[in-house]
C-alpha cells in the first residue's frame, strides 16, 4: 500500500467514525476503562507492596531479631499459682555477643508494662528498656537532644528518650526537652526525641485520647526499678510473668552473613530452651518473600484488569461486525468502482485501531489520575511505574488490531454483486 492510499484509508476511516460519534465514543469506553484499570490496579498494588517492603527494611536488612514468645498456657496450672518464666535470657544475650564472630552490634530490649503520663495527658505507649547500642543496631536517627549513654547505664539515671509522635502529643505546645514524664509511679527527664520511622500525623491527638508511641529507658535503671517479674490483673486472679529480655536485635557485619547468624541463633536457642518460647525474625528473608509476593500480586492484578481490556476488544469487534452489515451496499459500490480487497481491509482495520488507540490514550490519562485521587483521599501509597502505562496502551493497540482483523476480512470477502443487491 502506498503512502497516499494509506493516509486516504485513515481519512476515510476517521470520517466514517465521525458520522456516528456517540456509538464510536461508547465503543471506546470498554478500552478506556480497561486501560485505566490496568494502570490504576498496578499502581495500587505497587504502592501496597512498597509499604510492606519499607516496613521490613526499617527492621534492618542486616539484622536478625530474636523475640520472646509466650508459650501456650498449661490448663492444669492454677490461675494464681507461681510465676510463668519464659523467653530470652540474659545468658542467651551473653552467648550471642561473645560467641558469634559475625555479630557487629547487639542490643537487648525489655518491655515494661507501665502507663505514661504528663499532667492530664496519658498515652498508650511502649516503654522499652534498652542500651545505647540500640541506635547503631536499628539505624534510628535522633530528632532532638541525645540518646541514652553508658553514663546513664552506670549511674542508673532517671532519664528517657521519646518517639517524636509521642513527644508531640504529650507536649503539643512546647519542646519535650528537659520536661518530666511519669512512667508508672516514677518520674523521668526527657533528654531526647527520636525521629519517626514513618511520617507523623499532621495534628496532635486531643487530650484524653490514647496515643501509641515509644519511651526508651536506660536498661539498668529499668532493671533495678521494675525487675523482671510483671504482674497483670485478669478476671479471677493475677498473671505473673518473668521475662529477662523481650527482644534482642543483632546487627550482622555483612548481608551475606545474615543467614549464617540466623541459623547459629536457631541452633543455640534450640539447645538451651526446653520450650518453644522464642521466635527469630530475619528481615532479609521477609524482604525476599515480599518481593516474590509483589510479583505474584502484580500478575494477579494485571490479569484481572486485562480481562477488562479483553471485554473492551470484544465490544469493538461486535460493533465493527454490525458496522460491516450496515455498510454492505457501500462496500459493494467501492468494489464496483475498483477498490481492491486490501483497500476494504485497511479501511475497517483503521477504524478499529482508531477506536482502540483513542480509548487507550483516554484510558492512560484516566489511569494516571486515579492513583493520585486514591492517594489523596484514601491516604494510600500508589506508585505508577513507567512500564504500566506503556504496557496498558500497547495492549489496547494490539487488541484493536486483533479484534479488527475478522470484521475487516469479512467486509473484504463480500461478493461485490451480492453487496450491491443488499438493501
Amino acid at each position: 500500500m502506498t503512502g497516499s492510499s494509506f493516509f486516504r484509508s485513515i481519512r476515510t476511516g476517521v470520517r466514517s467514525l465521525a458520522l456516528h460519534k456517540l456509538r464510536s465514543f461508547l465503543t471506546t469506553m470498554g478500552v478506556l476503562f480497561g486501560t485505566s484499570s490496568v494502570i490504576a490496579m498496578l499502581a495500587i498494588g505497587e504502592g501496597a507492596s512498597f509499604d510492606a517492603q519499607e516496613q521490613i527494611r526499617l527492621l534492618g536488612s542486616q539484622n536478625v531479631i530474636l523475640r520472646s514468645v509466650k508459650p501456650p498456657e498449661d490448663p492444669n496450672q492454677d490461675e494464681n499459682g507461681g510465676t510463668n518464666r519464659y523467653g530470652l535470657t540474659n545468658l542467651d544475650f551473653e552467648r550471642i555477643t561473645e560467641t558469634f564472630p559475625s555479630v557487629k552490634y547487639a542490643a537487648p530490649v525489655r518491655v515494661i508494662q507501665k502507663d505514661v503520663r504528663h499532667l492530664e495527658r496519658a498515652a498508650a505507649s511502649r516503654v522499652l528498656a534498652t542500651k545505647p547500642l540500640y541506635l547503631e543496631v536499628t539505624g534510628r536517627m535522633m530528632f532532638e537532644g541525645r540518646f541514652l549513654t553508658s553514663e546513664d547505664e552506670r549511674t542508673r539515671n532517671s532519664v528517657c528518650v521519646l518517639g517524636t509522635e509521642l513527644a508531640r502529643n504529650l507536649f503539643p505546645f512546647q519542646s519535650a526537652m528537659g520536661e518530666r514524664i511519669r512512667v508508672g509511679s516514677d518520674y523521668y527527664t526527657v533528654v531526647g526525641t527520636l525521629a519517626p520511622r514513618v511520617r507523623p500525623s499532621e495534628d496532635p491527638a486531643p487530650p484524653g485520647l490514647d496515643v501509641t508511641g515509644e519511651v526508651f529507658l536506660p536498661f539498668e535503671t529499668a532493671r533495678v526499678r521494675y525487675g523482671t517479674v510483671q504482674t497483670r490483673r485478669r478476671a479471677g486472679g493475677f498473671d505473673r510473668e518473668e521475662v529477662d529480655l523481650h527482644e534482642v536485635i543483632i546487627s550482622v557485619a555483612t548481608a551475606a552473613e545474615v543467614p549464617m547468624v540466623a541459623n547459629a541463633a536457631r541452633e543455640m536457642l534450640s539447645r538451651n530452651h526446653d520450650k518453644n518460647d522464642y521466635e527469630i525474625v530475619v528481615p532479609l528473608e521477609l524482604l525476599a518473600r515480599a518481593e516474590e509476593t509483589k510479583r505474584i500480586f502484580n500478575i494477579v492484578l494485571g490479569s484481572i484488569a486485562g480481562i477488562s481490556l479483553l471485554v473492551g476488544g470484544i465490544g469493538i469487534m461486535n460493533v465493527m461486525l454490525a458496522t460491516v452489515t450496515e455498510r454492505t451496499r457501500e462496500i459493494g459500490i467501492r468494489r464496483a468502482l475498483g477498490a481492491k480487497r486490501r483497500h476494504i481491509v485497511s479501511q475497517f482495520l483503521v477504524e478499529t485501531v482508531v477506536l482502540a488507540i483513542g480509548g487507550g490514550l483516554l484510558g492512560v490519562a484516566l489511569g494516571l489520575s486515579i492513583p493520585v485521587v486514591v492517594e489523596h483521599w484514601a491516604d494510600m501509597t500508589t506508585i505508577v511505574t513507567p512500564e504500566a502505562p506503556v504496557m496498558a496502551f500497547g495492549i489496547s493497540a494490539v487488541i484493536g488490531m486483533v479484534f479488527g482483523i475478522y470484521p475487516a476480512w469479512r467486509a473484504a470477502s463480500m461478493d461485490p454483486v451480492e453487496a450491491l443487491r443488499h438493501e
